[in-house]
């Protein structure tokens, strides 16, 4: 984020290049850099004119060069944006020449979505030396309340830890996703305001009782009555909580237990740090550890194995998902 505020900055003020390439896994960051060069870089005047977009998937190597070379009119610049320009891997290559020695008028920007540029070819060296060279990561989970929490402390918001957590569980990584549904909060809510998981569940269909978040928390704590009705919920409403989440997440808590019972320092730092967790929720892991103690840790893991292949249908083709998870809980907790 702090790179993509430079880029913007530098933009704003003046200090703008003949080449941009953005590229990378993480889509959202790709579409807001060119989205704003295409927005703020020249005047509604001149854009009718001067700014071009064109797709990977529609012109060649040479279409975009020979867009590029052209001289601006009755503007002190032109842009051409070419968005899906990973449609034209095999040869992007061929754009080295041109970034070598752009046309200094030309703000040509390149969204190379999902893939990369060989770092070892001319053109990334060359767009590295005289131009911007972006790449925009995937955020893993665990960093992605962390970049909720950033985005809304920008607008003016704030955001409860569980909160947060629900938006990650319920949409994954995808940031464009989840910046729509962050957005859909700020029309509603003034400035100011702490989004709470009442808010996420009104605004965004997300329950703030039913969800993995919960279960997860259920188990940790031993509360076998809450944990059962959870999963009938789950079991009532399959399609809205799929078996192979849940124990993809549950996986992922038990491996991380066994990380905490691996550590030598379990203050509470030390262990979100380790476990790259908010602080927020060390508290939870703590006494899940005290009910869970490595050996029954480690059959967990194997459970939520076995489970994993199952709901897949290998060796209970006929069983229904809601019937797996009451398994899954019997064994786990008992």
């Amino acid at each position: 984020m702090d790179e993509v505020k430079k880029i913007v900055a530098d933009i704003k003020k003046g200090d703008i290049k003949p080449v941009y390439v953005l590229m990378g896994e993480e889509p959202y960051y790709i579409d807001r850099i060119a989205e704003f060069i295409e927005d703020h870089v020249l005047s509604e005047e001149e854009k009718g004119f001067n700014q071009v977009v064109l797709y990977g998937k529609d012109v060649s190597v040479g279409d975009i060069v020979e867009s590029a070379k052209r001289y601006p009119m009755m503007a002190e610049r032109q842009v051409v944006i070419v968005k899906e320009a990973q449609e034209l891997s095999r040869t992007i290559e061929n754009l080295a020449a041109y970034a070598e020695n752009p046309q200094p008028s030309t703000v040509l920007v390149l969204c190379y979505k999902y893939k990369t540029l060989d770092k070892r070819k001319k053109l990334y060296k060359v767009v590295k030396k005289g131009g911007v060279l972006f790449e925009s990561k995937k955020l893993y989970e665990n960093q992605v309340g962390d970049w909720i929490r950033r985005v809304l402390s920008g607008k003016k918001y704030t955001i409860a830890p569980k909160a947060a957590l629900m938006l990650v569980e319920f949409l994954g990584t995808d940031l464009g996703k989840i910046n729509n549904e962050l957005e859909k909060l700020q029309l509603i809510l003034p400035q100011g305001t702490e989004i709470t998981p009442q808010h996420i569940e009104e605004n965004i269909g997300i329950s703030k009782d039913y969800n993995n978040f919960e279960l997860r928390k259920a188990i940790g704590e031993k509360d076998v009555v809450k944990a059962t009705r959870i999963i009938n919920y789950f079991g009532q409403n399959p399609k809205d909580n799929p078996l192979v989440v849940t124990v993809a997440l549950l996986f992922n808590f038990f491996s991380q237990l066994l990380q905490y019972h691996g550590l030598s320092d379990h203050s509470p730092k030390s262990v979100a740090g380790a476990l790259r967790i908010s602080p927020f929720f060390v508290k939870e892991y703590q006494l899940a550890a005290r009910n869970y103690p490595m050996k029954k840790v480690s059959a967990a893991v194997a459970v939520l194995r076995e489970m994993d292949v199952k709901g897949k249908g290998v060796g209970a083709a006929n069983v229904p998902h809601a019937d797996l998870l009451k398994e899954l809980l019997v064994k786990i907790m008992s």
